[in-house]
């Protein structure tokens, strides 16, 4: 049986395979403190963060975006938006800084040699002030929700192992998703931290329901095949939200939607290895300990 190969070869590696993803950790937060040293940021930050101009064009004459960002001459984003049902180019959106609305406007308007009106031209500005005040409020928000997380952990479990292995692999499905994304060289809006945010949730449910199997139903069956019982309904509910958010990606138009959705997919991606790897080697080890079998 499938559960008898896992349970034979799991009981004799887990104190070496909990480090895989403790591994990636500190490959990540090299990642991220090599991008923290050189930029002074965390990640990069797109107009809604940083200040500037996000302007949607339509219009459904072909563009060549690295001539559109050329002829912009300041460093820009150009995103084209496409029809879901035929495929056909729409429009495009350019998010930019360094650059006024209406020197932007004209640029466009010279590029594409139309005129652009309300009807197939909207603009929308950040300024630097507001963008770095979304920066900092959401911020804080992870910061104070991650905290509080740790304290409903503490009080739930009330032992300092457990507790501290759910809080590790909350951190882990956090950093590792932020380390890809600078390798992508994503650009992080205000809908990205709020992904962020959503991750510190869809992170702990599952690691929660791996440390109450273990810990608090002890006397349900052997120790392994709780923590099995448990991986069986985790994955059932991680494989769910993983296809939810690949079918959002490929389907949906809307570039707020697809950066969540990427976040999000990522961390749930970690989160089987952080858990299932990870906190069950910590509990395995931590109930050995304790003869709780």
């Amino acid at each position: 049986m499938i559960k008898d190969r896992i349970e034979s070869v799991y009981t004799k590696y887990y104190k070496i395979i909990l480090f895989i993803p403790i591994i990636f950790l500190i490959i990540s937060l090299g990642i991220v403190g090599t991008k923290f040293i050189k930029t002074g940021e965390l990640f990069d930050k797109d107009v809604s963060l940083k200040g500037g101009i996000t302007a949607t064009v339509y219009t459904d004459k072909q563009i060549s975006v690295d001539e559109l960002k050329s002829a912009i001459g300041v460093d820009s984003e150009v995103k084209v938006l496409s029809d879901f049902i035929t495929g056909r180019q729409i429009g495009f959106v350019i998010s930019v800084s360094d650059i006024k609305s209406e020197d932007l406007q004209k640029t466009v308007e010279v590029f594409l040699g139309i005129i652009l009106t309300q009807k197939n031209y909207s603009v929308e500005e950040t300024g630097p002030k507001l963008g770095a005040a979304f920066y900092n409020q959401l911020m804080m928000a992870i910061l104070f929700a991650f905290i509080l997380m740790g304290i409903a952990v503490f009080i739930s479990f009330r032992t300092p192992i457990p507790s501290m292995a759910v809080i590790f692999s909350a951190f882990t499905d956090i950093m590792i998703p932020l380390a890809i994304i600078n390798l992508m060289g994503l650009k992080v809006s205000t809908a990205g931290i709020v992904a962020f945010l959503l991750v510190i949730g869809y992170s702990v449910d599952t690691d929660i329901l791996l440390t109450t199997w273990a810990i608090k139903k002890r006397h349900e069956g052997r120790l392994f095949d709780r923590m099995y019982h448990s991986m069986k309904t985790g994955l059932t509910m991680t494989m769910c939200a993983i296809a939810v958010m690949a079918v959002g990606i490929i389907f949906t138009q809307s570039f707020v939607i697809k950066e969540m959705f990427i976040i999000i997919l990522l961390a749930l991606i970690t989160d089987i290895f952080s858990t299932y790897l990870t906190n069950a080697g910590i509990l395995s080890w931590y109930c050995e300990k304790k003869g709780i079998q």
